[in-house]
């Protein structure tokens, strides 16, 4: 079941220790040989009196031979002349079982901070060694701890032992990196993690310049990665602000055009009910020239008056009647009718009319 209770144990060391290898994965072959040379591991371990060598490299592992009769004789530069890769390989004494032990331990939380010394002050209960008597190093074990504890492993060799075997390495004229043991040896592609029974004092100075230049091109590789990942995101930011800029002067510009469409669709919604109201109203001039042509010269007017449709004249002729079939005849004028009883005029004797006629095809006569 889920623990929620637990804390959580945030190690940002172990975390950058992360990074850093995934940036070296990173990292070209060839450049990562500009700052670090060093070419595999050279192994050292005891056999009685007699110390063996190996090279291991990339996960292979062969044994340096040593004459016999060049024994006493021996000095690593001699053999680095017949093979150049170990001039570039890291010194590691590896001890056996028979050089030291190891013990696994179970240490309150608390003491994670400062395992060494928690350890050395209480050696002697572990082991029946005092912390002057021996070289320790203590590990922490990759374990599901309980609560309030933590799980550790303790390595120990006695002094005596590895400062003889210091002072023969070093006749040899090699220099050690560090010292693990056999039951729990140091994971050589990940030395972030690894232990050392070297005492600070034993360790060889490295310099400094290529763990500056290591870590420098590390942080420059981090940078230019970040960079691949955001500078598209900012170049594509930029793109969209400009768009953006682009498509709002394009809205702006569009609504001008759409008002200034909708100002036209008005003047030209006012103008054709004005030309349909032209249309159906008739020109007075085209009615005036077809009843000028239709009405004889012996008839004559004395009234006329269009309103909504409807043309009513007045005047006298010889024979009103006939009237009617003429101004029907035409194409303007339809139901043709008297509007009131015609009369005969005592002195002229002519017949004096009033007609109403509907207008219609004022268009076509106009075009005409």
């Amino acid at each position: 079941m889920l623990n929620l209770n637990s804390t959580i144990d945030l190690n940002f060391k172990q975390f950058f220790r992360w990074w850093k290898r995934e940036l070296a994965f990173l990292v070209p072959e060839k450049i990562k040989a500009l700052v670090n040379d060093q070419q595999g591991f050279i192994i050292i371990h005891s056999e009685g009196s007699q110390l063996v060598l190996s090279y291991m490299h990339n996960g292979q592992s062969e044994t340096l031979e040593i004459p016999e009769s060049a024994a006493r004789e021996f000095t690593f530069q001699r053999l680095c002349e017949k093979d150049e890769r170990l001039a570039k390989a890291k010194i590691i004494l590896r001890l056996t079982r028979h050089d030291g032990i190891q013990k696994e331990l179970g240490l309150p939380a608390a003491a994670k901070e400062n395992l060494d010394q928690v350890v050395a002050y209480e050696l002697d209960r572990y082991t029946p060694f005092k912390a002057e008597q021996v070289y320790f190093a203590v590990k922490p074990l990759d374990v599901v701890n309980e609560p309030g504890q933590i799980r550790v492993m303790l390595i120990l060799t006695p002094r005596e032992l590895l400062d003889g075997l210091y002072d023969d390495i070093k006749a040899l004229g090699l220099s050690l990196e560090f010292v693990d043991y056999e039951g729990s040896p140091n994971n050589l592609d990940d030395l972030d993690y690894s232990y050392n029974l070297l005492p600070e004092k034993l360790r060889q100075k490295t310099a400094k310049l290529p763990g500056l230049m290591h870590w420098g091109l590390i942080t420059l590789t981090g940078l230019l990665l970040m960079a691949v990942i955001v500078m598209p995101v900012v170049l594509e930011y930029q793109t969209v602000s400009v768009l953006q800029i682009k498509a709002d002067a394009l809205e702006k510009d569009a609504k001008k055009v759409k008002t200034l469409q909708k100002e036209i669709d008005a003047v030209i919604d006012e103008t054709r009910q004005l030309l349909k109201e032209k249309s159906a109203t008739p020109e007075v001039i085209v009615m005036l020239n077809t009843l000028s042509a239709l009405i004889k010269d012996d008839t004559w007017l004395s009234y006329a008056q269009y309103s909504d449709g409807h043309l009513q004249i007045q005047g006298e002729s010889p024979a009103a009647s006939t009237l009617i079939a003429v101004l029907e005849a035409s194409e303007l004028f339809e139901n043709a009718r008297f509007a009131s009883p015609v009369t005969q005029d005592s002195i002229s004797k002519f017949e004096r009319f009033q007609i109403t006629v509907d207008v219609a095809n004022a268009g076509d006569a106009a075009s005409e």
